[in-house]
């Protein structure tokens, strides 16, 4: 039986904007089997998540993954729960001593389906933006999509 392949990728695209990323890392998540199957049927949300660092392990709350339609009684029941990332021990570490560098957090970048059907979610190490870093981001964005439009008109 031959597996079909899934291309999902749900962003959260206001961590660019939001933060100034330093760092990104690849890692796994602990997830219960109708989640994936959740994810894989793109019913997932990443966009007001955060990461953070308990007792030498890191963990991920305010992802919504919805409850999969078909899932029975061993179906998740709390959408929001706090879900424990895969990372290594010297990685948890060194951003550890980042993070506790005033300014410094973990964003969740992107949440996606590797080439072996594992669920994995992308995280940096960020630096959150002023409001006129923010302001310069809009100008670079505007004057990019302008001189787009006049090359192409």
């Amino acid at each position: 039986m031959k597996k079909k392949k899934v291309n999902i990728e749900i962003k959260n695209r206001k961590a660019s904007f939001n933060y100034e990323l330093l760092e990104e890392e690849v890692a796994g998540i602990s997830l219960m089997g109708s989640e994936v199957k959740s994810i894989k049927a793109g019913n997932a949300s990443i966009g007001e998540s955060h990461c953070y660092i308990q007792d030498g392990e890191c963990y991920i709350n305010g992802m919504y993954i919805a409850e999969h339609k078909e899932s029975g009684k061993n179906g998740h029941s709390d959408p929001y729960r706090k879900r424990k990332l895969l990372m290594t021990k010297k990685q948890i570490r060194k951003w550890d001593k980042s993070l506790k560098l005033k300014g410094n957090t973990i964003a969740t970048v992107k949440l996606f389906i590797n080439s072996k059907g594992l669920v994995k979610i992308k995280v940096a190490l960020a630096k959150g933006k002023k409001n006129y870093d923010k302001r310069q981001s809009i100008q670079d964005k505007d004057m990019k999509r302008d001189t787009d439009r006049a090359l192409k008109g």
